[in-house]
């Protein structure tokens, strides 16, 4: 059986019985290759290329681009108006389940299984280079809900559903630390991250989120992202969509 999730508020879910609505014009078409997770700092001088780099990501249809901004670089002078301890253990999660002690900024992560220097722009090429991701994700706005349906396919494990709730560009003055003096563009910041649920691969999921209450603070869009994991470290990613209002 397909199942059902409500979203009835930022940190809560209930499960629904309910008929999947009919998908809208603006039903998700084109299906991304590939997620890149950038995390960097508005206080480490060698992120600035890239967050540039990752705005120009963020344009190809074929690549969700995510900005996560770590806290450790805030005790240098400046703390990161974006900065969120979780998202530093994120990525300390990805270098555990890589077998590495080493986290650095900027660091671009492809499909939650490589990592690069996300300033190097021929490394972040070559990863996304070939890149694919085996399971769909359709996202169809209804009104004020999105309906979110994830096919089954039995050649792939379980996984966890992520919903990551991100802004699409901020300016920022920046008054201190190692990029004192700059005035900054930063885009697909991310704002939140909340599990909504499982993807079993027999059954496949079905997922509506009210658009009013999950875009209630700045937050301009939303991004399903179906990620196995593994002794509680992320691996794969399998499939994404995203929405923006």
């Amino acid at each position: 059986m397909t199942q059902t999730l409500l979203l009835r508020s930022a940190f809560g879910l209930l499960a629904f019985a309910g008929l999947i609505l009919p998908a809208s014009a603006d039903s998700t078409r084109v299906r991304p290759k590939a997620v890149v997770e950038l995390f960097t700092s508005q206080g480490c001088s060698s992120c600035p290329p890239a967050d540039a780099l990752l705005t120009g990501l963020s344009e190809q249809d074929d690549v969700i681009a995510l900005a996560y901004h770590v806290d450790y670089w805030d005790y240098v002078g400046w703390k990161d108006t974006f900065a969120n301890a979780a998202f530093s253990d994120r990525q300390r999660a990805y270098a555990d389940s890589w077998g590495s002690s080493r986290i650095y900024t900027p660091q671009m992560v492809v499909n939650g299984q490589k990592g690069v220097v996300g300033s190097r722009r021929n490394e972040v090429m070559a990863a996304l280079d070939g890149s694919s991701l085996p399971l769909g994700v359709d996202i169809a706005r209804a009104d004020d809900m999105l309906n979110i349906s994830i096919a089954p396919d039995a050649a792939l494990g379980n996984a966890v559903v992520w919903m990551v709730t991100y802004l699409d560009r901020a300016d920022v003055a920046i008054d201190t630390g190692e990029n004192a003096g700059k005035s900054m563009v930063y885009t697909q910041v991310v704002t939140n991250r909340q599990v909504l649920g499982m993807w079993e691969s027999t059954t496949g999921a079905h997922i509506k989120l009210p658009i009013p209450e999950v875009l209630a603070d700045s937050s301009t869009g939303i991004a399903v992202i179906v990620q196995q994991e593994k002794d509680g470290m992320p691996g794969p990613i399998l499939g994404a969509a995203a929405f923006e209002k």
